[in-house]
């Protein structure tokens, strides 16, 4: 395995910090390490992205901050020009890292969600009106501000029109230009434990861990009886599935993304998310540092 990850801005000789550990642990692991430009790629420079990128193996594994599906496209495509190939194929990417791409599949296991396909607020007041009355969370395909709950984010009641505009016209103005495809709405449930961050290679969950904003409260395992066959059906590479528990005790799907630009909490030791990402069998609990 060739684990890619993002260089130092100020030394791009080096590893960025917020990934050297997990540099350290691939190399210590036997895997090689490349580097790559995530500013370049993000500013529409593909050309400037690859800085270093070994000789050698040509299962690559991006592990770094997130790109749009389109920056993705562009890795891939200069990497194949170089003979090198990404386990995770742009079109894969697009699929776990975009919401419309994985909630068909699981939609039994997650809150029920519509969505418009860019930021108009007409487009959505119709989603709206079809979602039906009650409270809703808003985001766009790949976000939501969470950290700006009550103003750009918690909808109490989608039936008024008014007050569901105006949090969307102030997520619309804080996403700005890094808004993602069109705004979801998203049935509101009440949940009543911490996240679980459930780490999926080859369609079979590898690892479970705390969620990186909640490193130290690791949740009991999630049942994940409802979910595996259904992430197993995406056929995707790597991917991490969100948990959390309702007050109905029924574990649902908060979100399903793409590993590769997943975090990992401080928590979770770099080498169980490297010893799952070179493909042994058996799951993690934890993996803690």
């Amino acid at each position: 395995m060739l684990l890619l990850l993002p260089a130092d801005p100020l030394d791009p000789r080096r590893v960025d910090e917020h990934f050297r550990a997990e540099g350290i642990a691939a190399r210590e692991a036997g895997c090689l390490v490349g580097l790559v430009d995530h500013d370049a790629l993000a500013a529409g420079r593909p050309d400037e992205a690859i800085v270093r990128l070994p000789e050698g193996d040509d299962d690559v594994v991006y592990r770094g901050w997130m790109l749009r599906s389109e920056d993705y496209r562009q890795l891939e495509e200069r990497l194949a020009a170089r003979g090198r190939h990404l386990r995770t194929s742009a079109t894969a990417y697009r699929t776990a890292h975009e919401l419309p791409g994985w909630f068909a599949a699981l939609a039994p296991v997650t809150p029920e969600s519509l969505w418009t396909h860019g930021p108009d607020l007409d487009e959505l007041e119709d989603r709206c009106r079809a979602l039906g009355p009650g409270p809703a969370v808003l985001r766009d395909y790949t976000k939501s501000l969470k950290h700006h709950w009550d103003e750009a984010a918690y909808i109490p009641d989608v039936a008024d029109i008014p007050v569901a505009r105006r949090v969307a016209g102030r997520f619309v103005e804080l996403r700005g230009e890094d808004l993602v495809g069109g705004l979801v709405v998203r049935r509101f449930e009440r949940f009543v434990s911490a996240e679980a961050r459930t780490w999926w290679v080859d369609g079979e969950c590898r690892l479970i861990t705390a969620h990186p904003d909640t490193p130290e409260m690791m949740p009991p395992p999630p049942d994940l009886t409802d979910v595996a066959p259904r992430v197993a059906a995406l056929g995707l590479p790597f991917v991490t599935v969100d948990m959390v528990l309702r007050e109905d005790g029924a574990w649902r799907v908060v979100e399903l993304g793409d590993g590769q630009v997943s975090d990992r909490p401080s928590s979770t030791a770099p080498e169980a998310l490297v010893a799952v990402l070179r493909r042994p069998g058996g799951v993690v609990q934890g993996g803690g540092a």
